[in-house]
């Protein structure tokens, strides 16, 4: 079970939810038609090896991702990524040069996007992570395409202050992303994350936000008993607190920013991709999720 001061490594708790996530992106590459391309995906879960090795190369025909669930999954990490790409070509075109990538993980645009000269990218995320995610790229011998600055700090604590001391300037618009990060924190530390960005966010500045709507409590409960009798300590139900303190398009919306939200489902449709029956196991999972993008005015 999750503690106030737990900590992790990119193999073990809430970090290996990143491989799981950059071993769907791997998949979605590999399609005729992706949705998006990472071409960083496989070489972090090469890197980690072991059964993310496995993962990528799809030799286990048992593995989840190679599940009904598994290809319901890969289409939702294709088109999560394919949204949150769009959003920050968005506010590349309107001149935006400072982003932060809260919880950063396997993200890697960092590396990929197209950023402007002079853009600065704020990665803040377990010391551990990140560590992980330089050496792999260190390694390959990849340099990103603008100036990245990683600030090792976990979520619960100072990270405005952080954020702040490392350069960040809250008179200039910014660019920001919580995308898989919600679900991981209590209600709490989603409020203060929303009033951290809209205390650091100048008038011009982007927010982009996956959340998910909270699972009937009996229902949750279940599941985390299931996990937990599992003895597997990183099962997915022992991570997350299944609390949401606000809609990020209203919360956003009722301080000054212009909010537009998506439901996951009408997303993968408009994008070309099935989706999940509402009874199986991916769509209740899917249709609880909603994508949103916001501007500040």
């Amino acid at each position: 079970m999750r503690t106030d001061d737990d900590n992790w490594d990119i193999t073990t708790s809430v970090g290996q939810t990143a491989l799981f996530v950059a071993a769907s992106r791997a998949l979605e590459a590999r399609k005729p038609d992706p949705l998006a391309v990472d071409e960083y995906a496989e070489v972090f879960c090469r890197a980690a090896g072991g059964d993310w090795t496995v993962a990528v190369e799809g030799s286990d025909p048992e593995h989840p991702l190679q599940t009904e669930f598994g290809e319901h999954f890969v289409n939702f990490q294709g088109a999560r990524t394919k949204y949150f790409d769009e959003y920050f070509r968005r506010a590349i075109d309107a001149g935006v040069k400072q982003v932060v990538l809260l919880a950063a993980g396997l993200d890697s645009r960092a590396y990929r996007l197209p950023w402007a000269d002079g853009t600065v990218v704020y990665e803040l995320d377990q010391p551990r992570v990140l560590a992980f995610k330089r050496d792999t790229m260190d390694e390959l011998g990849v340099s990103p395409t603008a100036e990245r600055r990683e600030i090792a700090i976990d979520l619960r604590e100072d990270w405005p202050q952080a954020l702040r001391s490392n350069g960040f300037d809250p008179a200039r618009p910014s660019a920001w992303i919580a995308e898989g990060l919600l679900i991981y924190l209590p209600a709490a530390a989603q409020e203060r994350l929303f009033a951290g960005i809209d205390a650091l966010a100048a008038p011009g500045s982007f927010v982009g936000v996956e959340e998910a709507v909270p699972m009937p409590a009996d229902a949750f409960d279940a599941k985390r008993a299931e996990a937990h009798a599992s003895g597997d300590e990183n099962a997915f139900f022992n991570l997350v607190y299944n609390q949401q303190h606000a809609p990020a398009n209203q919360w956003f919306g009722a301080r000054g920013w212009n909010a537009v939200a998506t439901p996951l489902h009408e997303y993968l449709t408009r994008v070309g991709r099935p989706v999940p029956g509402q009874d199986s196991e991916a769509g209740l999972m899917t249709g609880t999720i909603t994508l949103v993008a916001a501007t500040k005015r």
